[in-house]
């Protein structure tokens, strides 16, 4: 871990940057430290080859966007991810959040922080979004309760909604839109 400069928006604790290759190692340690807090909500990339297509994907694909979430004070580690995928532009402008703290970061704050330096990035220059959806599981209190505080609104229930952990989950949707965040 090192500090890392060239952040795209910063926070008191934390600042976001890119996804980067040369990121693999301590993501994959974080990830694996994070199995039980994960699972079954998520199942991050846990390999070298899974972190290396994983991380292609959202630095070459021009509809996602990857975020790392740092802390500032702890030499640039790795507080967790978010991600922007499924990115449309035109009368749509709009994207679906993913993201995952890590064991160490739980409970801390560091990814709500995170979260709200995301949204706005997405927002603005140069993504300048419309909306940002976030799919969760209703049993997923912890993410539940970071849209909520992020002041996403919940818009619906989507029965069988995505394939995890083997069998496909109902989620709710939850939305906020830059007017929102203007407000």
């Amino acid at each position: 871990m090192s500090e890392h400069r060239g952040y795209l928006a910063e926070g008191p604790r934390v600042g976001i940057r890119p996804f980067t290759y040369e990121d693999g190692d301590e993501f994959i340690a974080r990830v694996r430290e994070s199995k039980d807090l994960h699972h079954p909500w998520l199942a991050p990339p846990a390999s070298p080859d899974a972190y290396a297509s994983y991380a292609g994907r959202l630095i070459e694909d021009p509809t996602k966007a990857g975020f790392l979430v740092c802390e500032k004070g702890d030499g640039g580690a790795v507080a967790g991810f978010i991600n922007i995928n499924n990115i449309v532009q035109g009368g749509f402008l709009c994207g679906a959040l993913g993201y995952g703290a890590f064991a160490h970061a739980a409970g801390r704050g560091l990814m709500g922080e995170g979260l709200a330096l995301v949204v706005r990035y997405a927002f603005g220059p140069p993504l300048r979004l419309h909306r940002l959806e976030i799919n969760v599981q209703p049993g997923n209190t912890a993410s539940v309760a970071l849209a909520r505080r992020a002041g996403f609104r919940l818009e619906g229930f989507s029965p069988d909604f995505l394939y995890i952990d083997g069998a496909w989950r109902d989620h709710e949707r939850w939305a906020i839109t830059s007017d929102m965040v203007k407000r």
